[in-house]
Parts: C-alpha cells; sequence; structure tokens
C-alpha cells in the first residue's frame, strides 16, 4: 500500500508530467459499392421445389433401371458454362443428387439471402433415375427388388446451381463454398472470373509444356502396349476423368 502511495506521489508532483489519451470518434468514407448493370433476370427469382417421384401418366407403370454408371463418368460437354455470367457452383467429380441435396440447396440459399436484388436458377434436372433397393433380411433373387429413391447423375464439370443479380462475389462466396461442400461429390463455387483465370491456366500449361511424354501423346501411340489394361474412358479422357 505504502509503494502505492509514494508511485501516485511521484506522478502527482510537479517534475513529472502525466500523459492523458481520450479516445474520439473517427470519420471514415467509404467508396459507394459497385452497381452491376444490365442484369437479366429470370421470371422467378428463386429456386423452384423440385419432385422427390418423377409425375408419369396414371397408365404408365414407373420403370427400373441399372446402375448406368456411365451417367456419372467422364466430363459434362453441354451444361458446364455460366448461362449469365456471373456465380455458382460447379461439380469437380461424380456423383448423384437426391432429393434431400436439392431442398439443401433450396434452403440455404433462403436462409441467408432475401432475393431482393438477386437471384438463382437451378442448372439440373430433377431426380429421374430409378434406384432400387430389397427390403433388409431378404434373401437373393426373386427378381430385382423395388424402386427406394430417384436421383439425378452428375458428371464433373456440370453446373449445379447458378446464382446472380446486383451482387458481388464476396456476398455468396461463403455460402455457395458452405452448399458445395455438402454436396455428395466433390464441387467448388466458382465466378465468371475465376473459370475464365482457369480456362486461361490450363492452355498456357499445355502451350509451356516441356515434357513430350504426356498421356495423350502416350495413349495415341499405345505406348508401352497400354491399350491392353487402360479403360475405354481413358481412351476419350486421357485419364483426366474417372
Amino acid at each position: 500500500m505504502q509503494a502505492l502511495k509514494n508511485t501516485v506521489r511521484s506522478f502527482l508532483s510537479t517534475n513529472n508530467s502525466i500523459v492523458i489519451v481520450i479516445q474520439r470518434k473517427g470519420l471514415k468514407i467509404y467508396k459507394p459499392p459497385v452497381r452491376i448493370q444490365n442484369v437479366e433476370y429470370p421470371e422467378k427469382n428463386k429456386l423452384k421445389i423440385m419432385e422427390k417421384v418423377p409425375q408419369y401418366a396414371p397408365s404408365f407403370r414407373p420403370f427400373k433401371m441399372q446402375k448406368r454408371l456411365k451417367l456419372m463418368r467422364g466430363y459434362e460437354t453441354i451444361h458446364n458454362t455460366l448461362l449469365h455470367k456471373q456465380y455458382g457452383i460447379i461439380a469437380t467429380g461424380g456423383g448423384r443428387l437426391k432429393h434431400g441435396h436439392f431442398e439443401m440447396i433450396r434452403m440455404t440459399l433462403l436462409r441467408n439471402f432475401n432475393f431482393i436484388n438477386m437471384f438463382a436458377i437451378w442448372r439440373v434436372d430433377a431426380p429421374w433415375q430409378p434406384v432400387t433397393k430389397k427390403s433388409q433380411g431378404s434373401r437373393m433373387g426373386a427378381g430385382k427388388g423395388s424402386i427406394d429413391h430417384y436421383v439425378t447423375p452428375i458428371k464433373a464439370g456440370r453446373v449445379i446451381v447458378e446464382v446472380g443479380g446486383d451482387i458481388q462475389y464476396f456476398q455468396v462466396e461463403k455460402v455457395l463454398k458452405d452448399i458445395a461442400a455438402k454436396c455428395p461429390f466433390k464441387a467448388m463455387a466458382v465466378s465468371q472470373q475465376l473459370l475464365d483465370k482457369m480456362a486461361e491456366k490450363e492452355k498456357l500449361e499445355e502451350q509451356n509444356n516441356l515434357n513430350p511424354w504426356t498421356w495423350k501423346y502416350i495413349i495415341q501411340n499405345n505406348i508401352g502396349g497400354c491399350h491392353n489394361w487402360i479403360s475405354p474412358f481413358d481412351k476419350k479422357w486421357y485419364t483426366k476423368y474417372i
């Protein structure tokens, strides 16, 4: 206690000066947000509810299918670009989307955005491929099992959902990455600028490659008799896609 009194007494003496710091408010000037002009909005700016089971005519018996794994293999050659040239989610691997995944994507976007100056559209079809399953404990045989649920097969490079409007990428990036992480296959959130950079990087790497022994050269020339053990898909995609 005496030491504290001596310290206070030394500061209050005329030989020492006390510096007092007072916080004051500052004025910050932020730049106005950049407005995105000439945005073409769809008729409905929110994602519609996808049907869990496809609707057939009353006289039509729902068909059963094989696994058809080729519907998930390779690269998507049609729906692989953004129509509105803004933002979206693109699959980087093959897989299947169930009805629960569609609802996860739709509800995540609805909970995080108000859709006043933005929109979201589906770029995939509703579940249409039937997946059969036998009841638990049933024996082998006795024909194919009954239809359990429907799925939508997805290839690598397929655009799942597209988002746009008068918004910046940093406003939707976190939500899109969260949705991509919950998908049953590898996916990533992208913007048009990011896709352009990826395409340019891939083109530069192909042009500046100093190694002539690429997979494309090896497979096209059947070096080492590789045609005896590679997959037919490797002859088409050169081991780039499974």
